[in-house]
């Protein structure tokens, strides 16, 4: 046996190593202003209707918050996917 540890296959497992906040959008509350792609862009991108919509969880989390506090219109949730609680908007 090897001592090298085996690669996660699930979707959800990069997000439990090491990663303790999920980003959510709320689009009724999206104004396509893009900060949050500017800040974090291999986690959000605008779609068609240029609003903004999650592409990916790994980033570091500091950069997740970073872009959901520079969000205008508050339209980013961040959540702890430990708790469940919600970190931002407060």
């Amino acid at each position: 046996m090897s001592d090298q540890p085996v690669p996660p296959t699930a979707p959800s497992a990069s997000l439990a190593e090491g990663k303790k906040y999920k980003v959510t959008v709320l689009r009724d509350k999206c104004i396509g202003a893009a900060s949050c792609v500017a800040i974090a862009p291999k986690v959000f991108q605008l779609d068609g209707e240029q609003k903004a919509i999650v592409i990916s969880q790994n980033e570091l989390d500091d950069m997740k918050l970073l872009a959901a506090q520079s969000c205008p219109t508050a339209a980013i949730v961040i959540t702890d996917v430990a708790t469940g609680e919600q970190v931002w908007p407060k």
